[in-house]
């Protein structure tokens, strides 16, 4: 098993990526105010099976945190010149939340390099609900403390049936603590950078250019991504499959991570 670490330089900065297993390359963007790191619990398992690749997107990590606005099209050119550095080309790719919408561009932007798409949350675009959703969480990340926020987060990502579980509400606090005492935060320019890329991500009509299988992945009890915008994407992507936890949030996939982590391996493996 191999194990990178490099920074390289990437459509004018500097993006942080680790390789981890071997096998067919598997790309994994995370979503908005995440490092790559948030992916651990999924890596442990896709490792065994693929070569994942993983950054921290601009504007958190330890990848460069250049002001803002960014957009979804900039952030997968970031991608792109990561898969040239690597010779990478048709490659399987999971975009998370943000992720995903920097997933979709990728494949519209750069088709060869896309094999794959599992899309989880997505939007194809933002109603006037979805762009206040984001700028609540610049508003938040602006006032509240590390661990404030980190709650608010948490709000926004969980079910309920995520917070009626005893032992999930005490690894939610140990989560927020730790989000307290992170020595490397991002910067509140990093996150409005993010949300902006969020907020004016418009790829509905161009998503039937997609010719690459796609899974779209998400819970129908999601509150900061409802399930309407994953139904729009699965719908604007001929031939695209859609599965729907039931009762889960945003998060369905620490949620479920027992049946999530199978569900994707062996969907990606039929499309490798």
């Amino acid at each position: 098993m191999n194990f990178e670490m490099p920074t390289i330089e990437t459509n004018g900065i500097n993006l942080y990526y680790e390789i981890k297993g071997e096998g067919e390359p598997l790309l994994l963007i995370m979503g908005i105010t995440a490092p790559g790191s948030v992916w651990g619990p999924h890596v442990a398992d896709w490792q065994e099976h693929f070569q994942c690749i993983v950054a921290d997107n601009r504007g958190v990590g330890f990848s460069d945190k250049p002001a803002g606005p960014y957009t979804s099209a900039m952030m997968a050119d970031d991608y792109a010149g990561l898969l040239d550095h690597l010779g990478m080309e048709n490659v399987s790719v999971v975009g998370c939340s943000m992720g995903s919408i920097i997933a979709q561009q990728l494949a519209i932007r750069h088709p060869h390099k896309v094999k794959s798409l599992v899309l989880m949350c997505p939007w194809a675009r933002c109603d006037s609900y979805a762009k206040g959703v984001f700028q609540q969480m610049i508003n938040a990340k602006a006032r509240f403390t590390p661990a404030e926020f980190s709650l608010h987060i948490q709000l926004l990502i969980f079910s309920k049936s995520h917070w009626d579980k005893p032992q999930v509400l005490k690894e939610m606090e140990e989560g927020r603590l730790a989000d307290g005492e992170n020595p490397f935060p991002q910067p509140l320019h990093g996150l409005e950078g993010q949300a902006a890329a969020c907020i004016h991500h418009d790829a509905l009509a161009a998503l039937a250019e997609v010719k690459s299988p796609t899974l779209v992945i998400g819970g129908d009890a999601d509150i900061f991504t409802p399930v309407w915008m994953a139904r729009e994407v699965s719908e604007a992507i001929k031939g695209s499959q859609l599965y729907l936890y039931e009762g889960l949030g945003h998060g369905f996939h620490f949620e479920n991570t027992p049946d999530f982590n199978p569900r994707v391996r062996e969907w990606l493996l039929a499309h490798s």
